[in-house]
């Protein structure tokens, strides 16, 4: 357990490599007694993200997720979430996102915001650690789509897991359509 294969990624247990963590990711996953079960491997941050690591790993992109932050505001309350989709997709933030936190308008945190909250590097933030009362969005074919790479709260390296799993992640909520498909070029 913990130990996975993906394209020219192989992980060890996060257990044995807990440094390659953010540290509310580590907190999260020692809470959730899921340091055997979590894979980590280190990279070089400069292939941290999505197009780079699909291209350096020879990754699948279904097999390639994102976290990204969005917030919007409803009566002077601001209300955030996390949407994992396929990194193939785009999530419905304008659509799905906006109607479940029940906003007029919902985007993307910008950089600062997001680290600041989240406590983790922007391009590496994950699902697995976010403040407890955000709700996280992950998308259906993430779920249903085998071994996924996903973030680790750092650039400098990613973390697999059996998509699976993260309809377990603290505040999960598994939605069909979350993540639209982004058009070839």
């Amino acid at each position: 357990m913990g130990r996975y294969t993906l394209g020219d990624l192989s992980t060890v247990p996060v257990a044995d490599r807990p440094d390659l963590v953010a540290g509310p990711t580590l907190d999260a996953l020692r809470e959730a007694d899921l340091l055997e079960q979590v894979g980590v491997v280190e990279i070089d941050p400069a292939v941290s993200d999505t197009a780079a690591s699909e291209r350096e790993f020879r990754l699948s992109p279904g097999n390639l997720a994102n976290c990204v932050v969005v917030a919007g505001k409803r009566g002077g309350e601001e209300r955030f979430a996390a949407c994992v989709v396929l990194s193939s997709s785009r999530a419905d933030v304008n659509g799905l996102v906006k109607r479940h936190l029940d906003v007029r308008k919902a985007s993307f945190l910008p950089m600062e915001r997001a680290v600041g909250l989240t406590g983790m590097e922007y391009g590496g933030i994950t699902p697995i650690g976010l403040p407890a009362e955000w709700p996280v969005l992950v998308d259906r074919m993430v779920v249903d789509g085998g071994v996924m790479v996903i973030g680790s709260g750092v650039r400098r390296s990613k973390i697999l897991l059996p998509g699976a799993l993260l309809a377990s992640v603290r505040g999960a909520l598994v939605l069909d359509g979350l993540g639209v498909p982004i058009p070839p070029a």
